[in-house]
């Protein structure tokens, strides 16, 4: 390769973002045919798609849904899709009889306060069209769960009816979620500064949500203003509605057990393509190098370090391909990879379920099976009994969830 064609290959690796399995646009080998809409619903920062359930025309007892965290427009087929082809979660509430609201943002990386009033206005029209007097259940998927949260929380504060009685998340980042702070910093050092991967990361959902974040202009890892703020305003709508049953998931497991990955240990190495970068894996300590960051157009090195972090990596909780994904875009262009970890914990069990924060050691790794349930801000809830992707729809959190949507 020449120079200017190494030059266009550092610039080009950032043509991706981080993305779950359920909102991920599905495998081109997948036969799966998501079914048309009845209606589709224009909203405030969003729009849903209805799916009466069978042997319904019209809407009778609804079930809204909202989509997680991404860059860009929801695509509800994909999100369908996701949510159906493994297990099937969508067709089984379906032919119970319920009927499902999917809803969309017009900007998945907008803020959570934003996309929430897609949420009021989703539960508000349901309200208005649905025959019969059946309660709604309302929740989300991931970033969803957030938003739905915040959303029926509001609406109580402003005693704007929503006839809600059952919430639920699906591994929703109620304690944070973790990006490796140094995969943050390496979205800002590919020298396209516009580039999609460094828009997910610096946009206001990711602030919001991230446990921790890589400030690009300051070139610091700390708690965003962002998500300081998101939570002042969380608390004055009380933190959670009270009205509803609240009902968790995590893709995690709940005995304490995460993925066998060593602290301090290489996941990533890079060669040819930034020639030397390597990223490591979380470990405890002072001054910890978590990546070494260089590039050749224009030449920079970048060491990132961390201060007081837990072992993130290996944490229980759903996973995130986070590695893979940014292994698979530089082998694209021509760079030679050293994968070693390609899945890490993305959203922690703890977090999941609402039990403890993340901060210290003994509470991300916590045996929350051991735990005594009314620790946890929600009713009730599930912890995966095996490492599980994020938002993944296995057959036993599909089982265990539609029970409760269907009772």
């Amino acid at each position: 390769m020449s120079d200017q064609e190494y030059e266009q290959a550092e610039r080009s690796v950032g043509e991706f973002t981080l993305t779950t399995p359920v909102s991920a646009e599905p495998p081109a080998a997948l036969a799966y045919t998501v079914p048309e809409p009845d209606e589709q619903w224009e909203l405030p920062h969003g729009f849903a798609h209805v799916f009466y359930g069978e042997g319904n025309r019209d809407i009778t007892r609804p079930l809204i849904m909202a989509d997680g965290f991404s860059l860009g427009k929801s695509d509800l087929k994909w999100l369908y899709s996701g949510l159906d082809s493994d297990f099937p979660f969508l067709t089984e509430l379906r032919r119970r009889g319920r009927d499902v609201i999917l809803l969309g943002y017009h900007e998945r990386s907008a803020s959570i306060l934003d996309n929430a009033q897609a949420a009021m206005a989703a539960i508000a029209q349901t309200c208005a069209q649905q025959l019969g007097d059946a309660p709604l259940t309302v929740g989300g998927f991931s970033m969803g769960g957030l938003v739905t949260r915040y959303a029926l929380a509001k609406m109580e504060r402003l005693r704007a009816g929503h006839r809600t009685s059952l919430y639920f998340s699906y591994d929703s980042p109620h304690r944070g979620a973790v990006v490796p702070v140094g995969l943050q910093a390496f979205a800002h050092f590919i020298p396209f500064p516009n580039n999609p991967f460094a828009r997910q990361m610096n946009s206001p959902a990711a602030r919001q949500m991230l446990w921790r974040h890589y400030d690009p202009e300051a070139g610091e890892i700390g708690i965003a203003p962002e998500r300081t703020q998101f939570l002042q305003e969380l608390a004055q709508v009380g933190g959670w509605p009270s009205d509803p049953l609240k009902l968790a998931v995590a893709n995690g497991r709940g005995d304490g057990a995460g993925l066998e990955i060593p602290p301090g240990s290489t996941a990533l190495k890079v060669e040819r393509i930034y020639p030397g970068t390597t990223f490591s894996t979380q470990a405890q300590g002072k001054d910890v190098i978590t990546a070494e960051l260089k590039r050749r157009f224009p030449a920079a090195e970048k060491t990132i370090t961390t201060n007081d972090f837990s072992e993130l990596d290996g944490a229980p909780g759903g996973t995130l391909r986070s590695y893979g994904i940014l292994a698979d875009a530089l082998k694209k262009v021509g760079a030679k990879i050293d994968l070693r970890h390609e899945h890490v914990c993305f959203v922690p069990s703890v977090s999941a379920v609402a039990i403890r924060d993340i901060d210290q050691q003994k509470d991300l790794y916590a045996n929350i099976d051991g735990l005594p349930g009314e620790e946890s801000e929600v009713d009730e809830f599930i912890c995966s009994s095996d490492t599980t992707a994020h938002t993944a729809i296995t057959q036993e959190l599909g089982e265990w969830l539609l029970d409760r949507l269907c009772d």
